[in-house]
């Protein structure tokens, strides 16, 4: 019998996995982990979308099988978000699919459209899904540097993306992009969009743009989607999730939007494999997106509140952290004294010494090596005291 398979073959092993086996060590021996490296929501739900699941659980009907593309409700509560936020017009029937989260959406549209060696450019450092679920479809991926001295710069970027398909072969099928970004929390503007959508048009390359965290932003400058530039229907689509936005992480909601041809091929694409999310916690998601505006303003406070938090904190510990503009994360250089030994070795020390957990920035790519992200996922109080127990290892 053959041990190893195609697709698993082509994944290289989870480096995140030696962390979470030290952590779950640590936890056994009662170790109290304070624990920064996974963005999981430690905020709950609103009350008016958990009352809303319980209102429709109790319902006759509702346990059967669900809309694989979402119940039309969800899908018509969507666009009206849409058009509110963005001013960008979508058909419910064409242009909107639901998720089961943006990971889930972006993996299968990879299957859905990927061939066996296709290739896609990805952003590095990036989520990785935007890299992993094509190359689980067979896919080839040529990685874009993302950041330029630790920052995004837009027009280094799209040279760089122009060598990119000048320089492969074959052509580019797709390109991979996300703002505000996980891991490393830059931002762009309507003028990146516009200058990236020319640019796809000219070389017909498809866009996938993952705005998993349009509402968590800092400094009153709401992140823009790219269907607001004219003709971005044509080649675009997005992914945007409930995950953060409304602290639903375990729910599972997710939407795709745009382009019809790509909605087309990921409703046809998930037929095949699920029946939806349960029909409650679609309603309860309905709730979310047609809900008050203050809940989410509540939610944005929080995290700024704690990215506030960790920054002073760890600058009295001796460690700089550069000001994350969005996201639920902090993408932190590695302290002066520990370049050396790279993000794993250090992720590995704060977690033996400080107990204290950060994701290591290789996990994110090569050219995330030199960094770790912090996600703001403890409380004020935890925050401080993990900046307490790094200040001694800083003092060592």
């Amino acid at each position: 019998m053959r041990e190893e398979f195609y697709r698993i073959k082509r994944l290289p092993p989870y480096i995140f996995s030696e962390i979470n086996t030290l952590k779950e060590s640590l936890r056994r021996d009662n170790v109290d982990i304070i624990d920064f490296g996974m963005g999981n929501p430690d905020i709950d739900a609103g009350k008016h979308i958990v009352n809303k699941l319980i209102e429709t659980a109790v319902k006759t009907k509702v346990h059967r099988y669900s809309a694989s593309r979402g119940i039309p409700g969800l899908r018509r509560a969507k666009a009206k978000y849409y058009e509110r936020r963005f001013g960008v017009s979508l058909d419910p029937e064409t242009e909107i699919i639901t998720t089961l989260g943006s990971k889930e959406g972006l993996a299968n549209l990879a299957s859905a459209i990927t061939a066996p060696g296709d290739l896609i450019l990805v952003p590095n450092p990036t989520y990785p899904i935007h890299a992993y679920g094509f190359m689980i479809a067979g896919g080839t991926i040529r990685h874009i540097p993302s950041l330029v001295k630790g920052t995004f710069d837009a027009e280094d970027y799209l040279k760089t993306l122009s060598r990119a398909v000048l320089h492969s072969i074959p052509k580019p099928i797709a390109i991979v992009i996300s703002f505000p970004s996980n891991p490393t929390a830059q931002l762009c503007d309507l003028n990146f969009y516009k200058e990236l959508v020319k640019f796809a048009q000219k070389h017909s390359i498809w866009i996938l743009s993952d705005l998993a965290y349009a509402e968590i932003y800092f400094d009153n400058n709401p992140p823009p989607s790219i269907l607001e530039i004219d003709g971005a229907k044509d080649i675009a689509v997005e992914f945007t999730s409930m995950s953060k936005t409304f602290s639903m992480a375990g729910w599972r909601v997710g939407f795709a939007v745009g382009n019809k041809y790509l909605i087309n091929a990921l409703t046809r694409i998930k037929s095949y494999l699920d029946y939806g999310a349960f029909t409650p916690v679609q309603v309860a998601a309905v709730e979310a997106l047609n809900g008050p505006e203050l809940y989410i303003e509540q939610i944005r406070n929080e995290y700024r509140l704690r990215r506030d938090t960790l920054l002073t904190s760890m600058r009295r510990a001796g460690w700089e952290i550069p000001k994350p503009q969005a996201t639920m994360f902090a993408w932190a250089p590695l302290p002066k004294k520990f370049e050396n030994i790279g993000s794993m070795e250090f992720a590995k020390l704060l977690m033996q010494k400080a107990s204290v957990a950060v994701a290591p920035g290789i996990g994110f790519g090569e050219y995330g090596e030199g960094y770790v992200r912090i996600g703001l996922v403890e409380n004020e109080h935890r925050i401080r005291q993990a900046a307490k127990s790094i200040k001694k290892i800083m003092n060592e």
